[in-house]
C-alpha cells in the first residue's frame, strides 16, 4: 500500500483525480464554497448524514467533483478514536470494484494522532491474507492520498503511521500463516530478511547452540517436535554502542498442541497464533527499519513447536534452565513461560536498560480483560507508566495487573526450585510471577496478549497488536533518552 500526504484545500480535493474521494465530517466541520461542502450541508439538513463516527453516505459522480465516487463519513469529535471508528466503516467502499486511487480529506486542522489513526486503519481494512489463499478477493487500492491543510506540521506523525502500518502488516501476515507455513526455520528466515535493512543484523541459534547455552527449559518444549527450534536474535543499532538497549522478547511457539497435556480439539487451529509475540517483535523491527530512530533495540525470539510425540516432555519432569534454576513441569501446556524463562535469562547478557516480553500466555488474561486491553505486569512503575502512555497514544491499550509476591506461593514445588503452574486462581498473575524469577535486574515488563493478538469467529485473524504500543514506547524513549542508572554486572548462568 502506497500512502502520500498532500496539502489540499476542500476545493482542491474536489479537483483531485481519484476513484474514491472520502470526506471526513467532524462536528466542527466548516463548509466552504466547494461542491463537497454543499453535499455535506444538504445531507445534514436532510438527515441523510450523521456526524456520529462511522455514519457513511456514498454519492456517485456528483457535479463539480473529479472523483467518480464520493463518501461522506461522519467522524464525531474528529479525535483519533472517532477517526478510527469512522474509517473502519469505509471497508466495503474501499473494496468496491474499480477503486484503486483513494483520497481521504481531513477537514480543518486535524491532530497528528487523528491523521495517524486514519493511516493505520486504512492499512488495516485494506489488508488481505493471501499466502495460502492466493485467489482471495484482495483490496484493489494501490494509492491513498491523505489531504490536509498543512503538511509540514503533520509529516512526522504521518511517517510514523506509515512505518507502523508496515510493521503491523508484517506481524499480521506471519501470525495468520498456518503452522506448516510458519515453522521456526521459516520465522528465522523472515528475521534474516529484515536484517537486510540498514542498522539491522540477525543471528540465528539452532538446537546445538541452545544446548550449549544451557537452555534446558526451551529445549524441553521443543523435544516433542520434528521441527528444529530456533533462537532468533535481532539487533537494531541506531544509537551509540555505549547506550544500553531495550530488549524485546517474543514468545514464538509456531504451533501449540499443548504437548502431552493436550488441548481440546475445538479451535485448536487457532494455536498457530501462539507466536503472536514473536510476530510483534518482527513487526517492530520492520517499523524501526523505516524510521531509523536513535535507540538500540535487541529482539529475542525463542521459537519452536509444542507437540506430543514419544520424545515429548512429560508432566512431572524436572528441567534445568539457563539460569540454573530447576523447574517442575506440572503441565506441558504451560510451555510459553518455559521458553521465555531461558530467553529472559539470555537477555541479561546485553545489560539492557529495559526488558519487555510479549506473549500469548494465558487464557486467564482473556477471561480478565477480553480483547480490549493487553495485560501489563511490571516490576518497575516508571516502565509501566511509559508503556501505558504508549498504548494510549497508539490506540493499542494495556491494563496494569498486580504482581504481589503473595501470588508466587502457588509456584512452590517439592521437587524443584519452582513449578511451571500454580492453581487456576489468578492464572495470568502467577504466570507473570514465574517469569519475574528470570527477568534479572533490569526494569522488566510482561505483556500478556492472549486476548488481543487475534480475533476469532467470522473475523478470525491476527490483529498485529501490540506493535503500535511497542513502537510508540521505543520512539518516546529515543526522543527523550533516559540516563541509565549504574547497572550491576550481568549474572552468569551455571551454563555460561
Amino acid at each position: 500500500m502506497n500512502f502520500e500526504l498532500k496539502s489540499l484545500t476542500l476545493a482542491g480535493a474536489c479537483a483531485h483525480k481519484c476513484d474514491l474521494l472520502v470526506q471526513l465530517v467532524p462536528e466542527a466541520f466548516k463548509p466552504q464554497g466547494d461542491a463537497v461542502s454543499r453535499l455535506v450541508q444538504q445531507a445534514l439538513q436532510a438527515g441523510d448524514l450523521e456526524i456520529r463516527p462511522g455514519r457513511l453516505l456514498e454519492v456517485y459522480a456528483p457535479e463539480g467533483v473529479a472523483a467518480r465516487r464520493v463518501a461522506l463519513l461522519g467522524c464525531g469529535q474528529g479525535d483519533a478514536k472517532s477517526v478510527r471508528q469512522a474509517v473502519q466503516a469505509l471497508a466495503p467502499a474501499l473494496r468496491a470494484a474499480g477503486v484503486k486511487r483513494v483520497a481521504v480529506v481531513l477537514a480543518g486542522a486535524p491532530a497528528g494522532a487523528a491523521l495517524a489513526a486514519a493511516v493505520r486503519t486504512l492499512a488495516e481494512v485494506c489488508y488481505t491474507y493471501t499466502t495460502t489463499k492466493p485467489k482471495a478477493q484482495v483490496c484493489g487500492v494501490s494509492r491513498i492520498t491523505l489531504a490536509v491543510a498543512d503538511v509540514k506540521s503533520l509529516q512526522a506523525d504521518f511517517d510514523v503511521a506509515v512505518a507502523l502500518a508496515a510493521g503491523v502488516e508484517l506481524a499480521r501476515e506471519w501470525a495468520n500463516r498456518p503452522g506448516n507455513h510458519a515453522t521456526p526455520t521459516l520465522l528465522g528466515n523472515a528475521a534474516k530478511a529484515l536484517a537486510k535493512h540498514p542498522r539491522l543484523r540477525c543471528k540465528l541459534h539452532g538446537p546445538q547452540e541452545v544446548a550449549k547455552l544451557g537452555m534446558g527449559a526451551f529445549a524441553a518444549v521443543a523435544q516433542g517436535s520434528k521441527e528444529p527450534l530456533r533462537l532468533i536474535e535481532l539487533h537494531y543499532e541506531g544509537a551509540a554502542k555505549a547506550q544500553a538497549p531495550v530488549v524485546l522478547v517474543g514468545k514464538g511457539i509456531t504451533f501449540d498442541s499443548g504437548g502431552i497435556s493436550l488441548k481440546p480439539g475445538a479451535e485448536m487451529d487457532e494455536m498457530k497464533y501462539d507466536m503472536g509475540g514473536a510476530a510483534s517483535v518482527l513487526g517492530v523491527f520492520r517499523a524501526l527499519a523505516e524510521l531509523q530512530p536513535a535507540i538500540n533495540v535487541v529482539g529475542i525470539v525463542p521459537s519452536c513447536e509444542n507437540m506430543p510425540d514419544g520424545c515429548a516432555v512429560k508432566p512431572g519432569d524436572v528441567v534445568t534452565g539457563m539460569s540454573g534454576q530447576t523447574i517442575e513441569i506440572l503441565n506441558t501446556d504451560a510451555e510459553g513461560r518455559l521458553v521465555l524463562s531461558d530467553a529472559l535469562t539470555y537477555a541479561a547478557r546485553f545489560r539492557p536498560a529495559a526488558v519487555i516480553d510479549i506473549a500469548t500466555l494465558t487464557g486467564a488474561c482473556v477471561v480478565a480483560l477480553g480483547g480490549v486491553h493487553s495485560g501489563l505486569f511490571s516490576s518497575d512503575d516508571e516502565l509501566a507508566r511509559q508503556l501505558q502512555a504508549a498504548g494510549d497514544a497508539a490506540l493499542d491499550s494495556c491494563w496494569r495487573m498486580p504482581l504481589d509476591d503473595d501470588y508466587a506461593d502457588g509456584l512452590k514445588s517439592n521437587f524443584a526450585d519452582v513449578a511451571n503452574i500454580a492453581g487456576r486462581a489468578a492464572g495470568a498473575v502467577t504466570a507473570a510471577k514465574f517469569l519475574q524469577r528470570f527477568a534479572g535486574d533490569a526494569a522488566w515488563a510482561h505483556l500478556d496478549i492472549a486476548g488481543t493478538a487475534w480475533k476469532s469467529g467470522a473475523a478470525k485473524g491476527a490483529t498485529g497488536r501490540p506493535v503500535g504500543l511497542l513502537l510508540h514506547y521505543l520512539l518516546a524513549r529515543a526522543a527523550h533518552p533516559v540516563a541509565a542508572a549504574p547497572r550491576k554486572p550481568a549474572r552468569r548462568s551455571r551454563a555460561a
